[in-house]
C-alpha cells in the first residue's frame, strides 16, 4: 500500500507534461480570442460604435484591425506556427485595450472589480507573455519545421534543446 502511494505521488508530482500544457494553453487562448473575433464580426455595427479612435485610426478601421489580429494570430498560435511572432500583435492590442479601459471615466482603475472587463486584457497579456517566453512546445508546427530544417542540414536534434 505504501509503495502504491509512493508511486502515485511520484506520478502526480514528479512527471512534467510541459508540451501538453503548452498545447492546451495555446488552444485555450486561441479559442478564447477566436470567440471575441466571431462576436465582433456578428455585431460589427454595434461594436464599431463602442470602439474608440486609437492611433489615428477610425473606429471602423480599428475594429477590422482587431478582428484580423484576433483571427489570424489565434489560428497561428493554435497551430503553433510562428508562435513567438504571432503573440506580439495580440499582446500589443491587449496593452492598448487595457490602457484605454483604464483611461475611461466609467472604468477607472480603482472601480474595477474581478467581474469587470478591465482584467481581461491583463489576463491575455500574461498568457501571451508566457507563450512568448516558453515557446510553443514539441506539439507544434514550429517544432516539426525545426526538426525538418535540422535534419536537412544534417545536424542533430540536440540543436533544438539549446534554443
Amino acid at each position: 500500500m505504501i509503495n502504491l502511494l509512493k508511486r502515485l505521488y511520484i506520478r502526480f508530482t514528479g512527471y512534467s507534461y510541459t508540451n501538453m500544457g503548452r498545447l492546451f494553453l495555446r488552444l485555450f487562448v486561441g479559442l478564447m480570442m477566436l470567440q471575441f473575433a466571431v462576436r465582433q464580426i456578428m455585431h460589427f455595427e454595434e461594436e464599431t460604435l463602442l470602439m474608440p479612435e486609437i492611433l489615428g485610426m477610425s473606429s471602423e478601421v480599428l475594429q477590422i484591425t482587431m478582428i484580423v489580429i484576433e483571427l489570424i494570430c489565434s489560428l497561428f498560435i493554435m497551430a503553433g506556427f510562428c508562435t513567438r511572432m504571432m503573440v506580439l500583435p495580440p499582446f500589443v492590442a491587449m496593452a492598448i485595450a487595457e490602457y484605454y479601459l483604464l483611461q475611461s471615466a466609467e472604468h477607472a482603475s480603482y472601480m474595477i472589480t474581478w467581474d469587470k472587463p478591465g482584467y481581461l486584457p491583463v489576463m491575455f497579456m500574461g498568457i501571451y507573455f508566457f507563450i512568448l517566453l516558453v515557446g510553443p512546445g514539441k506539439i507544434s508546427v514550429d517544432y516539426f519545421l525545426s526538426l525538418h530544417i535540422i535534419h536537412s542540414e544534417n545536424q542533430s536534434e540536440g540543436e533544438l534543446e539549446e534554443v
